[in-house]
């Protein structure tokens, strides 16, 4: 019974761990093992259409006109996707520098087809408008389906409330979606365990050394980022580093201890208007930014997917990675709310590009680990987004007594001896 009361990450946990004891002890027992965990990539890939179609859907017409918008929710655009962009080209430049995923050789995958074919700059930007959407659809072509998504939240907003029967479809489609990617889930500590079973029992216990430089390539892409992208934006836009840190601390402990960044938004909304955030820029930057300014993660997938490929022994061309770079940038918007939505992600990159997926099940053993430093470095970037868009806005800071850290607001009164 002790077993149903552990979480998922521990469960996960539980079974890469079974996963390398079979892999080791018992690697006869390697094609057992592969059809589990082709169950759970059969599954995930049965997600990424609808739930990608949907929340790309109702997360640009939600968002509505550039004229409902206004001046600071295109500043706001404008300042994410260049923040995002330079995450994503930090994490492509560590993976392709540090190399974790070289000599791990995943075993091939029924079908599996590389990346041999060189298509021309012509081919690239034809194929990526979709025909028929359901066609996409069916063969799993990510980005023709995330333009068809733009185009038709683009329409959706411009007709206006008419279109409000189709937006709450997509919405209860996306929130069914939710729901079915949890159940999917929960069979994942079983997929991740054949995963890695395959993996051992092929390579050995070797394979364990290139998850842990992966993970530590990530993680020094992170604070590279924060020390030296986030820190040149705090220069740039005069921002107190000092109070600053102090200021976003305790948000982003919370995100890193809960993985959640939902867990660290009430407090993150409530430190950046001490700091001296204006309210209204605070309750409008910081929320969008959970959809649209996923920095940490935006690295996260980039290293992720070179990783796989690596792995995988697929030498990617320059253009072939800046197109994964160009799917990644499209595909991470709008699914902050799914469970595992970095999972998603992936696997809707590495499937449209024919990496195969059993690098994403080896990755996702490790995965809980990776997502306390990403979580943390999402809410980090979307607090000094807040600061810097209201700096922009020339209303930082605004009229409100300096931060002061919860601790000293109320300082110990002195002993009454």
């Amino acid at each position: 019974m002790r077993l149903l009361k552990l979480s998922l990450t521990q469960l996960i946990f539980l079974g890469m761990f079974v996963g390398i004891l079979v892999g080791y002890y018992a690697p006869s027992a390697g094609p057992t093992m592969n059809v589990l965990s082709q169950i759970f990539l059969r599954l995930i890939k049965s997600i990424i259409a609808p739930l990608l179609f949907t929340t790309l859907v109702v997360g640009v017409a939600g968002a509505g006109s550039f004229k409902q918008i206004g001046r600071l929710g295109l500043k706001a655009i404008i300042y994410f996707e260049v923040v995002t962009t330079i995450a994503l080209f930090l994490g492509l430049g560590a993976v392709n520098l540090v190399k974790p995923g070289v000599g791990i050789s995943l075993p091939a995958e029924p079908g599996q087809v590389a990346l041999a074919q060189q298509k021309t700059a012509a081919q690239t930007i034809t194929e990526v408008f979709p025909t028929s959407i359901v066609d996409a659809m069916a063969r799993g072509e990510v980005l023709q389906i995330v333009v068809f998504a733009i185009f038709f939240a683009a329409a959706c907003a411009a007709i206006g409330a008419k279109a409000k029967p189709v937006l709450d479809l997509c919405h209860g489609v996306a929130e069914v979606m939710f729901r079915y990617t949890g159940y999917v889930m929960k069979y994942a500590p079983i997929g991740v365990g054949g995963a890695i079973a395959v993996t051992v029992s092929s390579r050995g216990l070797e394979v364990l050394k290139y998850l842990g430089v992966a993970v530590l390539t990530m993680y020094g892409a992170l604070i590279v980022f924060l020390v030296f992208v986030l820190g040149t934006v705090c220069l740039i836009a005069r921002v107190p580093v000092g109070r600053f840190v102090r200021a976003v601390k305790e948000p982003a402990l919370i995100a890193f201890s809960t993985t959640s960044s939902e867990a660290a938004l009430p407090l993150a909304l409530e430190r950046m208007e001490q700091f001296g955030v204006p309210r209204h820029i605070v309750s409008f930057v910081i929320p969008t930014g959970y959809s649209f300014n996923l920095d940490g993660t935006t690295l996260y997938l980039s290293v992720a997917s070179i990783f796989v490929a690596q792995a995988a022994d697929i030498q990617l061309t320059v253009g072939q990675q800046l197109m994964i770079m160009l799917t990644l940038m499209l595909t991470s918007k709008g699914v902050a709310g799914v469970p595992r939505a970095a999972l998603v992600v992936l696997a809707a990159t590495v499937a449209a590009f024919n990496l195969p997926m059993a690098g994403v099940l080896v990755l996702l053993g490790i995965d809980s680990i990776m997502d306390m430093g990403r979580t943390a470095t999402n809410v980090i970037g979307n607090c000094l987004a807040s600061v810097v868009l209201a700096r922009w806005e020339g209303q930082y800071p605004a009229q409100v007594p300096a931060f002061v850290p919860a601790a000293a607001q109320n300082p110990p009164r002195p002993s009454q001896r």
